[in-house]
């Protein structure tokens, strides 16, 4: 019970430092997003049913404090741990540059999802002015996150196997 408790405090942590302290680190609006690296680490070291577990959790969590589409996060963060978990199971776990290297796909998954999702309900979306000025700004806030955040995953993740 304690190993859970400790993983649903690295969660509300990370969410914390998500939308408290990088929001004033953001460019045009768009900062890391600190679930999806969670939930591609998750899903690398633990495979696709933790993935998706924790990306379930960690999009119920966004759409619940956020005002956007309810389900849209959760069904974005499930979808990239279901898809990454799976790849993991072919990979070496212990490959520290993996989950720097998947953040950028990750991304992709979950801007694809999510535009798509616009789309379908008759949003104009300009994706030349997306790609040229919000994509990489995330993308490279992400890169720069994503090595330690994945480090803090696998310390929790080499405790939670000790116990």
């Amino acid at each position: 019970m304690r190993i859970i408790g400790l993983w649903a405090m690295l969660l509300i942590l990370l969410y914390s430092l998500q939308t408290s302290l990088l929001t004033y680190i953001s460019f045009g609006g768009f900062s890391a997003n600190l679930m999806l690296l969670l939930t591609v680490s998750i899903a690398f070291l633990r495979g696709h049913k933790y993935g998706a577990f924790f990306g379930f959790m960690a999009g119920l969590l966004q759409d619940s404090t956020t005002g956007s589409y309810f389900g849209l996060a959760t069904f974005s963060y499930m979808t990239v741990g279901l898809i990454f978990g799976k790849f993991s199971v072919n990979l070496f776990r212990d490959q520290s540059l993996l989950p720097v290297i998947s953040s950028i796909p990750a991304l992709v998954i979950h801007f694809a999802i999510t535009i798509g999702f616009l789309f379908l309900l008759k949003y104009q979306v300009d994706l030349a002015r997306f790609l040229r000025e919000d994509f990489w700004s995330t993308a490279i806030m992400q890169i720069v996150l994503a090595y330690p955040v994945h480090q803090i995953v696998v310390k929790l993740n080499d405790y939670a196997k000790r116990r």
